[in-house]
Order: C-alpha cells, then sequence, then structure tokens
C-alpha cells in the first residue's frame, strides 16, 4: 500500500482570524502528526486489510472528534462566543478523512473493512 499524504486545506487556513496563526500551526502539526502514525502503522501492518483496519480506526476517531466539534459550535454560539476555531477543527477533520478515502489504493480497502465490521457487528441488509 502507498504512503499516506494529508495536508491542511489551503482555504480552511484563508478563513481563520488574522490572530489564528497558532491555530493554523496546532493543525499543521497535528495533520503532520496524523500522517506519520497513518504510515507507521500502514508499514508495520502485515497486510493491506490489517492495514486498511488501522486507517479505518483513525478516520472512526476523526468521526467521533468531528462529531465533538459540531456539537460545540451551537453551544459556544448561545454562550456569545465566536465558534470559528471549533468550525475550522470540525471542517478540517471532515478534510481529513475526504483525503483519506482520495487515496485510490487505500478507498477500495476502506469500504472493504467499513463492509466486513458491519457484517461483524450483525447489521445486516435486511435491517437498514
Amino acid at each position: 500500500m502507498d504512503d499516506i499524504s494529508l495536508g491542511v486545506p489551503k482555504p480552511l487556513l484563508d478563513r481563520l482570524p488574522d490572530d489564528g496563526t497558532d491555530a493554523a500551526t496546532d493543525m499543521q502539526q497535528a495533520v503532520a502528526g496524523w500522517e506519520r502514525r497513518l504510515n507507521r502503522a500502514i508499514e508495520e501492518a502485515d497486510d493491506d486489510r490489517e492495514a486498511a483496519a488501522l486507517v479505518l480506526d483513525a478516520i472512526d476517531r476523526f468521526e467521533d472528534r468531528f462529531e465533538t466539534y459540531d456539537d460545540l459550535v451551537p453551544e459556544l454560539r448561545a454562550w456569545g462566543q465566536s465558534p470559528i476555531y471549533a468550525i475550522a477543527w470540525r471542517n478540517l477533520y471532515a478534510d481529513v478523512i475526504a483525503q483519506l478515502y482520495e487515496h485510490d489504493d487505500l478507498a477500495e480497502h476502506l469500504d472493504r473493512e467499513r463492509n466486513a465490521r458491519l457484517v461483524e457487528d450483525g447489521i445486516r441488509l435486511q435491517d437498514l
């Protein structure tokens, strides 16, 4: 399986307030760390299925964090706070997930692994 390449989208960084340089740096460092850990996990995996399972675990964590930030946006607004950073992080998680699915070699394995997990969890097509 090929190495994964991730990045912070420039439009996301451009939408940060002028005092958002620390947030931009934090985002870039976080994405670089995720990229390193995912590539290391892929290299250490015994086969493509195991590698896809590890990446899918990361995607599940990213989806959880996305939901956390998404839930935080209306709460911040209700308290009169600006949700700009919560929105930025939420969008970053969504974009990183999309970037992972854009990797041709990986996307097909991720779909297979997600389907296998659905079956393992006992969810059948008739239950949907």
